[in-house]
């Protein structure tokens, strides 16, 4: 009989999560004042309207007072920025989230350093991701929220991750890099590999804890995954009209221990990651 891996149910874990984090929101109200997200949507994107309906949805069955602007593309950086500086001002507003990609005239990094990085529940400000870097948690620190998801799953599964090799391919700021030295904080002995990696499944073959992040269509096969590894798949893919990894999932859970599927895997954990920044937010900021 072949082996199947487990699939590590990223929907269901999400749904727990959000139980939980229901309580503390009901806590919050009792002590004067509900966790407020806003989130800053510009332009009329097909994906990220459906991405802000995902995260309005998930903040309302939590609890959390959510308010979405949206702005016309047109928008200028200034009217932009001047909207990110009144939100940084206001005492009810605990998370910023500017929905990403913008349109080409707006200068990304100029307005993610513009949120106050005690509001930057995506984790992105400079400020936040040093603090990760350096492994400082002594301030209030948010990391970004896939990374944060991936490893809230490894935690609820039980898979062990000290002492063990954990293979990242894909380097972005948003998920190679931070979920790299996540893993490297928990004593995982980390390989980041890339376009320029020579013998890409030389190296995915050593992976106890194997994450693809790199918006390629099933470019990890079935035979570049470690008998028991556990797989973790980042990619969303849209081919023919189905959502696909960057696994080869039907090839890969035959090898794997434990894996994750697209969708239902990963996805579902990232809104459940914001929801649990809004409220880190709304520790810090207090009543």
């Amino acid at each position: 009989m072949e082996n199947l891996g487990k699939l590590i149910d990223g929907k269901k874990i999400a749904g727990e999560i959000r139980e939980e984090l229901k309580k503390e929101v009901e806590r919050f109200k009792k002590e004067g004042r509900e966790p407020g997200l806003t989130v800053i949507l510009v332009g009329d994107n097909p994906a990220s309207q459906t991405y802000v309906k995902f995260k309005e949805k998930a903040a309302q069955e939590i609890g959390i007072r959510s308010q979405i602007i949206r702005m016309d593309k047109e928008i200028s950086q200034e009217e932009l920025m001047g909207e990110i500086a009144r939100l940084n001002q206001d005492k009810q507003v605990d998370g910023i989230l500017v929905q990403l990609p913008l349109p080409d005239h707006l200068d990304e990094k100029e307005v993610i350093e513009a949120i106050d990085p005690s509001k930057d529940v995506d984790g992105f400000h400079p400020i936040n991701t040093g603090r990760l870097f350096n492994g400082q948690d002594d301030a209030v620190r948010f990391e970004a929220c896939t990374p944060l998801g991936i490893m809230e799953l490894l935690d609820r599964e039980g898979i062990e991750i000290d002492g063990k090799k954990a293979v990242v391919v894909g380097r972005s700021n948003i998920v190679g890099k931070p979920i790299a030295h996540l893993l490297l904080s928990r004593h995982a002995t980390v390989t980041i590999c890339h376009s320029h990696t020579p013998d890409l499944a030389g190296e995915t073959l050593q992976a106890d804890i194997l994450v693809a992040a790199v918006g390629r269509p099933k470019l990890i096969k079935g035979d570049m995954v470690k008998e028991g590894a556990t797989v973790i798949d980042v990619g969303i893919n849209r081919v023919d009209g189905h959502l696909v990894g960057d696994v080869d999932f039907e090839a890969a859970k035959k090898k794997a221990g434990y894996i994750t599927p697209v969708p239902g895997g990963v996805g579902p954990m990232t809104i459940a990651m914001l929801m649990k920044n809004t409220l880190k937010a709304r520790e810090y900021h207090g009543v």
